[in-house]
């Protein structure tokens, strides 16, 4: 075996040079979260408690490299300081502009019998914890992770509110996986997924009174995307790498790169409900913004036809009238979906967008991301896996004043692929063009890193109600899971609203329940699924709510709610609060509403469903407050301050 020499690469703080307990623990800024730190038989353990109840048992820590094991074996060397750590930021779209982060800091180096050197960075901020490994060195050579060891081990007792992944190679044409299953809830831990392939993040668990949501953030193209083992015996979750098949063409699944390394950030949120929804550790441990213009990125709403017409839907006429509509509606964008190379052809689509241009609507053009990795019909398609066709293309459709593109049927999650996402995302940001990526991975912060990434699918959202009754008749808790797990770090693509009919469709949520996901979900561009025509139907106070609704959102705050039962947040745009509220359970739900976050005399408007369900009740209140609000199964209600 050739031996390898991984020394520690030191951010901050200064070597102790020896370790007392008080070495092995670190702490929140506020004390309320206790890290303890062990090397056990030649292992890596760490142990979270908040309030002195325990969040997390001892859990296992560490990496096997093809050429070093990391994970037995080991004994500690050295341990820094505790170094407070801050940041600040500014995000142009998300749940919260302004962004403030700060923590304290421990780094831990550890050595096995070789030599060879691991240092495993912590921090502890006040709404939970993170940390990554670290590999310092030089040289040519290329190293593998063959497994990363890191678990989550929760007391058995704790519950958790989970997805599934799709086996790769799976589902319509091989489009999977795609992060589009529906949620186990308030299972017990060590249930096994359904799916041998493991679980998804965000992973949301309850453990002795504390909400945890587990994902990873900062991933590079260096680095896999990873998920949740299938199997958790006794609670205890493992961190599990993509299947072979989840590679880009040529290239690698498993974490693979010369020296210096590091691993992506894992990442939990720590604390009770509200610490949780409202946490930014996601965008914290991101990669700062690469060096770019970002002038070119335009947050907002878009008009959309496949959402509710489908492929017959992508015609210059069709879209055209969308245009006006996303004019009329002042929505920044429009979508134009699957096969428009042939539909309406290059020099058509040139003539819509000249068309948006004069009416103030930005047009955005999907592509197949494909590649050999599905046998999806849809196009265009392989023009995007080679980087010159890629530059050429996007260079294309821009110089014709196309203004961002949704990219569909990703491969999955292995570091070959990651990289593929990187580099597109790189190309846009040269050619100054907005992008969605969609049949995808979980966006693990990098919408801070690539601003000009406005969202991302990552959700079984709406598209798949048009297309199964089964599915509709669940959606409403499925909907009000979401903002406890899928969207709580990241944008995200559900495509909602709709307050008319669906072809072919029971809608089992109220009109103002749908309604409410405009505020209730955070994306950065927001593609609404109502029609024109359905829209038109609507009264002129909730014509003129849409007409009105924020590009973006300086604040969240979280008001109410439990997981796949209901849900009310508040998010503040244009200089006043909205508050969405939905819910998903199938009892009645008497819901107190403390918005003293809102100060001053305030008036608002309230809009909730009408006895019927069918239409909406629309009033005025003043306060800050307004008690309880009644809501029946699958209803809810939108409340905003008027100006």
């Amino acid at each position: 075996m050739t031996k390898i020499t991984l020394t520690i690469f030191l951010l901050i703080g200064c070597w102790a040079c020896s370790q007392s307990q008080e070495d092995m623990t670190l702490s929140s800024p506020d004390g309320q979260l206790m890290l303890d730190v062990k090397v056990e038989e030649g292992k890596v353990r760490y142990h979270l408690n908040r309030n002195e109840k325990e969040v997390l048992e001892w859990s296992q820590l560490g990496v096997v490299m093809d050429q070093a094991d990391l994970f037995e074996g080991l004994t500690l060397e050295e341990v820094t300081a505790v170094a407070a750590v801050s940041d600040q930021y500014t995000l142009l779209h998300g749940k919260k502009k302004e962004v403030t982060y700060q923590g304290n800091e421990k780094q831990y180096q550890f050595s096995n019998a070789e030599g060879e050197k691991l240092t495993i960075i912590f921090r502890l901020s006040n709404d939970g914890l993170a940390f990554q490994y670290e590999f310092d060195g030089e040289g040519d050579a290329v190293y593998t992770i063959e497994e990363e060891k890191t678990t989550f081990n929760f007391p058995e007792t704790a519950k958790a509110w989970m997805q599934p992944i799709a086996e790769v190679n799976t589902g319509w044409e091989s489009s999977n996986p795609s992060y589009e299953e529906e949620y186990q809830m308030g299972v017990s831990v060590g249930t096994a997924s359904p799916i041998p392939s493991g679980w998804v993040y965000p992973a949301l668990f309850l453990s002795n009174d504390t909400w945890v949501l587990v994902s990873e953030a900062g991933l590079g193209d260096d680095y896999c995307a990873t998920r949740l083992d299938a199997e958790s015996p006794g609670g205890e979750y493992a961190v599990a790498f993509p299947s072979d098949e989840e590679a880009f063409p040529g290239g690698p699944a498993k974490p693979t790169s010369s020296l210096p390394w590091k691993s992506p950030w894992r990442i939990l949120a720590v604390g009770d409900l509200g610490t949780v929804v409202e946490s930014t550790l996601g965008t914290d441990m991101a990669k700062p913004q690469i060096d770019m213009s970002a002038d070119f990125v335009a947050p907002g709403q878009a008009a959309w036809s496949w959402a509710l017409g489908k492929d017959e839907s992508i015609t210059y006429d069709i879209q055209k009238a969308h245009i006006d509509f996303a004019a009329k509606m002042d929505y920044e964008h429009c979508l134009i979906d699957v096969n428009w190379d042939t539909t309406i052809g290059y020099d058509k689509i040139a003539e819509l967008v000249a068309y948006a241009a004069e009416k103030g609507v930005n047009v955005h053009l999907w592509y197949n991301s494909a590649g050999s990795w599905n046998t999806t019909p849809y196009h265009p398609r392989n023009m995007l896996v080679a980087d010159e066709d890629r530059m050429n293309e996007f260079m294309r459709i821009k110089e014709m004043g196309v203004a961002g593109v949704k990219i569909d049927f990703f491969g999955g999650d292995g570091q070959s692929m990651i990289g593929y996402y990187h580099a597109i995302l790189k190309d846009a940001a040269e050619v100054g063009l907005m992008v969605n990526f969609h049949g995808t991975t979980l966006p693990r912060g990098w919408q801070r890193t690539y601003p000009h990434l406005m969202t991302m699918e990552s959700v079984k959202g709406f598209e798949m109600i048009t297309f199964e009754q089964a599915f509709a008749d669940r959606v409403p808790a499925h909907c009000a899971v979401l903002p406890f797990t899928r969207n709580v770090f990241d944008p995200m693509d559900f495509t909602p609203m709709s307050l008319d009919e669906i072809p072919n469709i029971d809608r089992r949520t109220s009109k103002a329940f749908e309604l409410a996901l405009t505020v209730v979900y955070e994306s950065g561009v927001q593609h609404l699924a109502e029609s024109p025509a359905g829209t038109a139907k609507q009264p002129q106070e909730i014509i003129q709510y849409l007409q009105d609704l924020p590009k973006t959102w300086s604040d969240t705050k979280f008001v109410a709610g439990f997981p796949g039962e209901f849900a009310v947040l508040a998010r503040k745009g244009d200089g006043r609060w909205y508050v969405g509220g939905i819910n998903g359970a199938d009892e009645n739900k008497s819901i107190p509403l403390d918005l003293s976050f809102a100060k001053g005399d305030n008036k608002w408007l309230l809009i909730k469903d009408s006895g019927d369900k069918a239409s909406f009740d629309v009033v005025e209140v003043a306060g800050n407050g307004v008690g309880n609000i009644d809501l029946l199964p699958n209803t809810g209600f939108v409340l905003f301050q008027l100006k």
